[in-house]
């Protein structure tokens, strides 16, 4: 009796046959998708690299190998010290300053206001929120032709210089996208103005998953809108913050489009506006250094991915979970 009670709890192991069965379809379902992500993803980067460290024109076939000679080039010329600047700019302020409105305005159109029925959005919330997430209907190309005749001078029909001399501030009235004070700044305001809407629905997304009892609770308290958004809000909704703000330095990051529209393949006036993006397309297209152009976009990459990490690291905190 006690030997077949000892039979029965035994647990029963698999045989190394359908253990190699187990790897074997393991491997075989894996070995598609892994050899797809290889040629279409890591191949490029690894060919990119290789590139990088030859004086190759892109027109021949002949790549003569250079090492680090066009890191060293680079970081010797003083306008991609400029371009890499301003990226580092965009780096900062677009994703902050997108952020903060993005959790201001999605604040207002979820627990701006207590109703009769409890916490609740502003009044036309709804509205709001078509109006806020208009820009992402709108393609990159659209958006920035559309700015570019905004922020035009006067005599080719400017909308913002027209404004501003139709209110009677003329002082004010100044070629935006040919002064190089204010050209990059300009494409700044509107990467910001194109991305804010994203993140204003997706935050209000997460709002919108915590129960308005917690807010009711906090009004009962005592607490104001900023005490309830910095001590409720935002804790619950941070892993949202941390992913959007992760996407949106990527977005800065890549500011080729927005630059190459607004301001021209140079850059803009004196190239005061001139960024990674820009600059590498510049190198390879119309200077035919395609070497060179490979180790911007090494240095883009490893710039993208340093960021990536630190803010991870950086932004990472105890988790708040609803209980």
């Amino acid at each position: 009796m006690a030997r077949k009670q000892a039979v029965r709890g035994r647990v029963s192991k698999p045989g190394p046959a359908l253990q190699h069965g187990k790897y074997l379809f393991i491997v075989v379902f894996l070995l598609v998708p892994v050899g797809l992500y290889g040629l279409f993803v890591v191949s490029p980067y690894l060919q990119a690299i290789y590139i990088s460290l030859t004086d190759w024109t892109g027109l021949t076939a002949n790549q003569k190998w250079v090492g680090f000679d066009n890191y060293v080039k680079l970081f010797n010329d003083a306008q991609f010290l400029v371009a890499l600047k301003n990226n580092v700019i965009l780096l900062v302020v677009v994703p902050a300053v997108t952020v903060l409105l993005g959790l201001f305005f999605a604040s207002m159109l979820n627990v701006g206001r207590r109703g009769k029925s409890g916490v609740e959005g502003v009044r036309g919330s709804g509205i709001y929120k078509v109006v806020y997430f208009f820009p992402q209907v709108l393609s990159v190309a659209i958006v920035g032709v559309l700015f570019k005749y905004v922020f035009a001078p006067t005599e080719a029909g400017g909308i913002l210089n027209g404004f501003l001399r139709a209110v009677g501030l003329d002082s004010l009235a100044i070629p935006w996208l040919g002064d190089p004070d204010f050209a990059f700044w300009c494409v700044v305001l509107v990467m910001i103005w194109s991305f804010v809407g994203f993140y204003v629905v997706l935050f209000s997304a997460a709002m919108q998953s915590i129960p308005k009892d917690i807010y009711e609770a906090a009004l009962l308290d005592g607490a104001n809108q900023y005490t309830t958004f910095r001590h409720v809000t935002l804790p619950l909704v941070w892993d949202t913050v941390q992913v959007g703000w992760v996407y949106l330095a990527i977005q800065a990051m890549d500011a080729f489009a927005f630059v190459h529209i607004m301001l021209g393949i140079a850059g803009g006036p004196s190239r005061a506006g001139d960024v990674l993006g820009v600059a590498l397309y510049r190198t390879a297209f119309n200077d035919y250094r395609f070497g060179q152009a490979s180790a911007l976009g090494v240095v883009l990459l490893v710039l993208t991915l340093v960021v990536a990490v630190l803010f991870l690291r950086v932004a990472r905190r105890e988790r708040v979970e609803l209980s």
